[in-house]
């Protein structure tokens, strides 16, 4: 007995669809690789695959609101001012062990406009924090800006090329690295 078709609630479900699109790429992305087919994405999601094109043309579309929504999160949480850069390089691990598949879609098009202001608000963050940790000593003051928006990215990049198993501790491992070179003693 074939299913029933289920009721067309037209654009009152569009934010739902794409809240639903969003949680599938990540599920669908983290477990076959940035080439799964964005059908994948879409039945992963319960929609057709035109809402995922309504709401994400291409895989860029897609993997910039999934980062979207990371820089969201740290912004919250590194809101609170006592969170410190190892909180946020800990956030930063994190949600990289989960968006590998993605990072190198984003890394690949820097200066697309879906992906260019995701670079920008994470500086935004990065340099609210680092200075918090310069005025509570736990930073260098040789340390800039720019010093830990490239770790993270070099972090980012890493994880994404590290096998599966091995990513929580290549993390580690790389923060360690930073901290040390990073921290005000040094």
């Amino acid at each position: 007995m074939p299913s029933p078709a289920k009721a067309n609630r037209g654009p009152s479900a569009g934010p739902e669809n794409r809240r639903a699109l969003i949680d599938a790429a990540r599920e669908v992305f983290a477990s076959e690789g940035i080439s799964a087919p964005l059908s994948s994405v879409a039945r992963k999601a319960g929609v057709g695959q035109g809402s995922l094109y309504r709401h994400f043309p291409d895989r860029i579309a897609l993997a910039a609101a999934v980062f979207e929504e990371n820089i969201g999160e740290l912004e919250v949480a590194l809101n609170d001012q006592a969170r410190t850069l190892d909180d946020l390089l800990e956030l930063v691990v994190e949600q990289a062990l989960v968006s590998t598949a993605l990072i190198d879609t984003i890394t690949a098009h820097p200066h697309d406009e879906r992906v260019a202001h995701l670079g920008e608000r994470l500086r935004a963050l990065v340099e609210r924090v680092v200075e918090r940790e310069k005025s509570a000593g736990r930073l260098g003051a040789h340390v800039d800006v720019d010093d830990v928006v490239l770790a993270i990215s070099m972090m980012a990049g890493v994880l994404a090329r590290s096998e599966p198993g091995d990513r929580a501790d290549v993390g580690r491992r790389a923060w360690a690295l930073f901290h040390a070179a990073f921290s005000a003693g040094s």
